[in-house]
């Protein structure tokens, strides 16, 4: 059901299912998919591509130009999964042509009020993001995050799968996955362990993880640590998802427990 009062292009492919609210502009290149609810005065531009069964509330932004004063006008995109819920005034940016040209968001997350998507991010799947949060440019967050209320991630910055970030903390080095994360500029409190209980990781595991995470940030010395790791950690699925993490290329340092 299209309300009589929204503003769509001609060109813009909305499924017969979806359900567009009042004062609703959507631009040419936007295509809805099944079952998506637009309420009123959402605003959807550029090249965007919102998947099945997503809730947008009032007052969002999505798709419009990205705040990159490197931004030319150049054709890029925003990509965005199933089931995702976008609350009111949320600001999602299409990509930029000096990132690859797309921002990507995965399927089943919740984005709350005010919260900020810019340019080039990668969002994966089930990450909740608090109210008032902003995601720098270039971001990566990766599946299953939680970030805290009124926290801030820089630009370039990683956040590994099933992190958490706590609220109002300034994300300004890369968070392992598993990680818990506070600070006015972030430092590493510790491994989730609610996350991990929470997604019925077996306890044998978690212990593994917790004795890996030890011995890795043992010293600030990060590198000289992972290559004394013994055989029995390396064989731990998320002990290896956590060393992948620290070893691959970033723009950003690896957020410590050590706090500066």
């Amino acid at each position: 059901m299209i309300n009589k009062n929204s503003i769509i292009h001609q060109d813009a492919q909305v499924s017969s299912t979806a359900q567009i609210g009042p004062y609703v502009v959507i631009g040419p290149n936007v295509k809805i998919g099944a079952n998506v609810v637009i309420h009123s005065h959402v605003n959807i531009s550029g090249d965007t591509s919102i998947d099945d069964d997503c809730k947008i509330f009032p007052f969002a932004s999505i798709g419009n130009d990205p705040q990159d004063l490197k931004y030319r006008g150049e054709k890029t995109k925003l990509v965005i999964g199933k089931n995702n819920v976008i609350r009111e005034y949320v600001t999602i940016n299409p990509g930029t042509e000096g990132g690859g040209g797309i921002t990507e968001i995965g399927n089943n997350c919740l984005f709350m009020i005010s919260s900020h998507i810019a340019h080039d991010c990668k969002i994966g799947n089930n990450v909740v993001i608090a109210n008032n949060v902003p995601i720098g440019g270039h971001g990566t967050i990766e599946d299953d995050v939680i970030i805290g209320g009124n926290a801030a991630v820089h630009q370039f910055t990683r956040v590994g799968k099933m992190s958490m970030i706590g609220g109002m903390t300034g994300v300004t080095s890369d968070v392992i996955p598993y990680g818990l994360s506070l600070g006015n500029r972030n430092y590493l409190e510790g491994i989730n362990l609610i996350g991990l209980r929470r997604k019925n990781i077996p306890n044998k595991d978690i212990l593994t993880l917790t004795s890996a995470y030890k011995e890795i940030f043992k010293t600030n010395h990060l590198n000289e640590n992972l290559k004394k790791l013994n055989g029995e950690f390396k064989n731990n699925k998320l002990v290896n998802e956590v060393v992948d993490f620290i070893l691959k290329d970033k723009k950003r340092p690896i957020c410590t427990p050590f706090i500066k």
